[in-house]
């Protein structure tokens, strides 16, 4: 049986003091001249169509495979990344009243290989309804909701169509459950029953008219530990789960992302606001010995005031967690000898 890793945000904090600062210096200078060719990638209508559906079989599946890291590794991808993002604050692109939290972590090998601010709480935008799910089939299990085709279709306009009006009617759902505001009972259930995966997660609000929700928050190792417990089947409906984060949709990760390869199956939700973008997921990449190698990645940007040109700024920042999210693949790429 294969230890699990720590998700101590005690060893995320040591871990990130750990690298070494010239070899952080030299890798900085790096990413910053990426920083300077990449440019914005446009999407295209093909990627956006060529995303692919991970059958249902390897759902179940972990794809487990003992393996070796270095330090090495782990301090070249997030010095690389965290350089990549310094440059694009030197040129603008990321402005001064703007923040960023970044996590990689690799199932091959059991290990962190990016966690930036990972145990800062942000925004959560709509990368807060899987979590709603979450509590909800929760409830499911106790036998106090059921899980209709109904309720299965409003589920899939929240996951994959973000559907605010879906996501307050599962807020409702559990408010029926007991003398608690629907947050405040998906907040306690989660934190109940899930104490080591919702360490920094606060949920204190519907989804307001036009969605611009700001209050609920969680960071980034919140969320892996979300998507490290669903990718090992230890949450309620977890199957279920996976199939609603794997339906097609308008991704940061890999629609977009030019670096990933198209052969890469993906598991996400995505959040954005005026104040907010980012996105949540897991990419089951391909190797070319046939294998898969599933990775989370998760990427955040917080504007501390709302954006003036809402769709500029969502469209601008979404294509920089693109960017990355190619960054991450290219190093996992040759980690693991992906296609």
């Amino acid at each position: 049986m294969i230890t699990p890793p720590s998700h101590s945000d005690a060893l995320i904090d040591e871990a990130q003091s750990a690298v070494d600062p010239a070899r952080r210096l030299f890798l900085a200078g790096l990413g910053s001249l990426l920083a300077t060719v990449f440019g914005v990638v446009p999407e295209s209508s093909e990627a956006a169509r060529s995303r692919r559906d991970v059958p249902n079989n390897a759902l179940l599946r972990d794809f487990r495979r003992p393996a070796r890291s270095t330090r090495t590794d782990r301090l070249a991808i997030e010095a690389e990344i965290e350089g990549y993002i310094k440059g694009l604050r030197r040129l603008g692109r990321i402005k001064p009243n703007e923040s960023t939290a970044w996590l990689v972590y690799d199932f091959t090998t059991r290990r962190y290989l990016v966690t930036i601010n990972a145990t800062r709480s942000h925004q959560s935008a709509s990368m807060v309804k899987p979590f709603i799910a979450l509590a909800f089939f929760h409830k499911v299990r106790e036998g106090k909701l059921q899980y209709t085709a109904f309720r299965r279709a409003r589920m899939e306009a929240m996951i994959q169509r973000s559907d605010n009006s879906a996501t307050n009617y599962f807020i409702d759902l559990l408010n029926r459950t007991s003398r608690r505001s629907g947050p405040a009972e998906a907040e306690q259930t989660l934190k109940r029953y899930y104490p080591d995966i919702f360490r920094h997660t606060r949920i204190v609000e519907r989804i307001p008219g036009g969605g611009r929700t700001y209050r609920n928050k969680a960071s980034a190792l919140d969320y892996h530990r979300f998507l490290y417990a669903l990718w090992y089947n230890r949450l309620p409906y977890s199957a279920e789960l996976k199939r609603l984060m794997n339906l097609p949709n308008r991704d940061r990760v890999y629609s977009g992302a030019h670096g990933v390869a198209r052969q890469t199956w993906v598991l996400d939700k995505t959040g954005t606001t005026a104040r907010l973008c980012g996105d949540m997921g897991i990419l089951i990449a391909q190797g070319r010995n046939g294998r898969r190698y599933p990775y989370t990645f998760v990427g955040i940007i917080e504007k501390s005031r709302s954006a003036g040109n809402y769709k500029a700024w969502k469209d601008d920042r979404g294509d920089v967690i693109r960017e990355v999210s190619s960054l991450a693949y290219a190093h996992l790429q040759r980690m693991h000898n992906l296609v």
